[in-house]
């Protein structure tokens, strides 16, 4: 009996040093991560929102040592199932910290598609100006954004200086999107905006604020946004590479290994990844083949894309109307949500159409988080071309988007108030769970009635087949010697997708490399467990309970999940 008394005694020793180290680790990311912190519902009265100087990595890096250090003193054995998850997912994260700064991966910051431009509007999409005291907090924000600009080309020049050289077609476009960002009236920018979509907007004083902001634009966001557009186009690109493989100069092979396992949560090699997108790539044309049969167009695969590329049925004729044509399905959408979950969340969204300047480098949709302390809704965005969205492609990335994708995924983890506060706010670390849990929404289109026309099931695929050639084009390009046109020539020919969006998806994939990896690795790995879960359980599988099971477990690693399942399984199935 002593002996199980000090068993216990040690078990909770170890889970209190963990949920100790965990909440120092949070306050240690509100300070280098303001934004992060914003987004999560957190306090923040400090105006700095973005530390991105090559000085800030170096110190994120030495500080998970400290932290490394003092996690391996935990005896993992000792802890719970719950805290043995947040004790790898946070030995992960620190892991990732020291990468980060040992690949030199802060020297090649993402400008594309979304640069720190886009970074900030996004800021600004999210805010909530509520009262005096907000306004003035976010005027401070705005004042601090020039230095986040200025830092982002301070890694630049570090990185041009240690000889790591960008491809042009991405210095190019990067440039183009900031500098658009710098143009126009300032009042009527994105930064601006929350002072219009303020209830007290009429206020005389927040009048006043809001004249303020459009001079902070003006004078102050503006022109250093200009400065670094100059500055990319006159200073970087001359410099610049035709080629396009992140593999190639300085750390280049091992700044991608470590990409691709951080996005795909799993110890994959490239040419392991490449093998898996060419097996998947070939099941996916003969589903297509099979749907194109069944479609009553054209003979075979290529007459039927041409046909759903040429119809002018399948396109809206304006944003607008793809808008409230969005909003009507989505709303059908949510109505069917309970039959497939069981607890949902308390957030909203609404849907918004991209601008119509930001869309030509934007993807089809994406979804914006609604803040975590219900300030606002989420947002689904939908691309402001549309001939970027073909209508037949509107369920899947509804259902990938909004509910019960992204925006609903999302906000459930926003209300886990027992789960530590790092494992609630960093969603974004853990892309494989994330777009896994989307790609498996979109097939779940079928058992709720969504695809209703051989079009919408053709969608669906080409949606699937869109994330499939991603594993062998981001492969292609940085480790296997592709070009840019071999990349874009072998989407062409898979996809419905414009010539126009595919060459935006593959200068996405080599401004981000491995980036696109999570989305059809984790989509394959949702789908594998719920097979073993209906396989293991049989007629007592409920589909309801089940989702609520991952949806409980958070974001985290593949493996992470996996395990959660199969003991989630184990007992059940005893």
């Amino acid at each position: 009996m002593a002996e199980k008394v000090a068993n216990t005694e040690t078990m909770g020793e170890a889970g209190m040093a963990l949920n100790e180290l965990a909440s120092r680790y949070w306050q240690f990311l509100r300070h280098e991560f303001p934004f992060n912190a914003l987004t999560a519902g957190e306090p923040l009265n400090e105006p700095t929102l973005f530390r991105e100087a090559p000085s800030d990595f170096e110190r994120r890096a030495d500080v998970a040592r400290i932290f490394q250090a003092e996690l391996g003193n935990i005896p993992l054995a000792s802890l719970s199932q719950n805290d043995r998850i947040t004790y790898r997912l946070l030995e992960r994260e620190l892991t990732d910290l020291q990468d980060v700064f040992a690949t030199d991966s802060h020297l090649r910051p993402w400008l594309l598609p979304a640069g720190p431009e886009f970074n900030t509007q996004y800021f600004a999409n999210l805010t909530h100006l509520g009262d005096i005291a907000q306004a003035q907090l976010y005027l401070k924000r705005l004042a601090t954004l020039p230095s986040y600009f200025r830092d982002v080309q301070a890694c630049l020049d570090e990185g041009m200086a240690r000889g790591i050289r960008s491809p042009k077609v991405v210095l190019a476009a990067a440039a183009a999107n900031i500098g658009q960002a710098a143009k126009g009236d300032a009042s009527r920018t994105a930064w601006c905006a929350p002072f219009g979509r303020s209830p007290i907007a009429s206020h005389a004083q927040m009048v006043v604020l809001a004249k303020e902001a459009a001079h902070i634009v003006a004078q102050q966001i503006q022109p250093t946004l200009k400065s670094l557009a100059h500055h990319i186009e006159h200073n970087l690109l001359p410099n610049a590479r035709e080629s396009v493989a992140c593999t190639e100069g300085p750390l280049g092979v091992e700044f991608y290994a470590f990409w691709v396992r951080h996005f795909t949560n799993l110890p994959m090699t490239p040419d392991a990844v490449y093998a898996i997108g060419l097996e998947q790539v070939s099941r996916l044309e003969k589903e297509m083949t099979e749907v194109a049969a069944r479609s009553g167009v054209g003979g075979d695969l290529k007459s039927y894309r041409r046909f759903l590329a040429e119809d002018p049925s399948f396109r809206e004729s304006s944003a607008e109307r793809l808008r409230e044509r969005v909003e009507a399905l989505a709303k059908r959408i949510d109505g069917k949500i309970p039959s497939i979950l069981g607890h949902l969340p308390r957030a909203t969204y609404g849907v918004q159409s991209i601008p119509a300047a930001a869309s030509e480098k934007l993807p089809m949709a994406y979804a914006q988080p609604n803040p975590a302390d219900g300030s606002a809704p989420g947002t689904f965005w939908i691309n402001g071309l549309p001939d970027r969205v073909p209508t037949y492609s509107l369920v899947s990335v509804t259902l990938h988007e909004a509910w019960p994708g992204h925006l609903m995924h999302i906000a459930l983890m926003q209300e886990m108030t027992a789960l530590p506060m790092f494992r609630r706010a960093n969603f974004t670390k853990y892309g494989a769970c994330l777009e896994g849990w989307a790609m498996y929404c979109e097939t779940l289109g079928h058992e709720l009635g969504l695809y209703e026309t051989p079009h919408q099931h053709f969608g669906q695929l080409d949606m699937e087949m869109w994330r499939a050639c991603r594993l062998v084009v981001d492969t292609g390009l940085h480790a296997k010697g592709w070009t840019r046109e071999q990349a874009v020539q072998y989407m062409v020919e898979r996809l419905s997708l414009s010539r126009n969006a595919i060459e935006a998806e593959v200068d996405r994939y080599i401004a981000m490399p491995a980036q696109a990896l999570a989305y059809h690795l984790g989509g394959l790995k949702f789908r594998e467990l719920r097979t073993r879960a209906q396989a293991r359980l049989g007629e007592r599988f409920n589909l309801r309970r089940y989702h609520d099971q991952l949806m409980a477990a958070g974001a985290v690693t593949l493996p992470v999940l996996e395990e959660i399942i199969d003991t989630w399984l184990d007992s059940h199935a005893a």
